[in-house]
């Protein structure tokens, strides 16, 4: 079994995304799906290993359901086209999340579109000491990673509490504070695609942390 694999059952899910289609081929994904578990049982020790903060989160834990959720979404195809899973993960949110997909895969981290009252949480953060969250976003190694924050909506005035001239106005009219590093289908089969995901993991902590802190606080 192999990354190879996995892109090609999603390609073939894809083209058949069905109930029957997967009870007729169970096996197959029972496969891929063990397989993504070991890897990331893989990665979360070495993850553990170089982070003291680290916080344990075995495949099974860490894995997404590939089923959508057609209750909120009844639009949506019954499977998605692609293996998610979030590691570092003490909530569902802050997460160092991997997606593999047959249209895009990246890994990222942050909160993307998150309750107002995480959201305030964040915004007071960066009114107390948004000058360090400034110093991790302008790192030259974090912009050749990340490029900058997910362009999303942004209020068009200043949030409620502040005022138009605040020195980082910029940072408070943001709705989420995420960011992605995306790799294609070569790089993930690639032999050093472990390596490379771990180098993406530390360049995102500090990001990672300072968000963290923030919703604790």
């Amino acid at each position: 079994m192999s990354f190879s694999s996995l892109f090609q059952f999603l390609k073939t899910l894809q083209q058949n995304n069905s109930k029957e289609w997967m009870d007729a081929h169970r096996t197959d994904y029972y496969k891929v799906r063990d397989f993504y578990i070991e890897w990331l049982d893989q990665l979360n020790r070495q993850l553990a290993a170089i982070d003291d903060a680290y916080f344990d989160t075995p495949g099974k834990k860490a894995i997404n359901r590939i089923n959508n959720n057609l209750m909120f979404h009844p639009n949506r195809p019954i499977y998605k086209d692609h293996f998610g899973a979030g590691l570092d993960q003490r909530s569902k949110q802050g997460d160092f999340y991997i997606e593999l997909g047959v249209n895009g895969s990246y890994m990222g981290g942050g909160y993307w579109h998150p309750s107002s009252k995480i959201l305030k949480s964040i915004r007071d953060a960066i009114d107390y000491d948004g000058e360090r969250f400034k110093e991790i976003l302008t790192k030259k190694s974090f912009i050749a990673q990340f490029g900058g924050l997910i362009e999303d909506d942004v209020l068009k005035t200043a949030p409620k509490g502040y005022s138009q001239d605040h020195r980082h106005i910029d940072l408070l009219r943001r709705k989420s504070f995420a960011v992605v590093h995306k790799v294609s289908q070569k790089e993930v089969e690639s032999p050093n695609f472990t390596e490379k995901v771990i180098e993406v993991y530390q360049e995102l902590l500090p990001f990672r942390r300072y968000l963290n802190q923030a919703i604790t606080v």
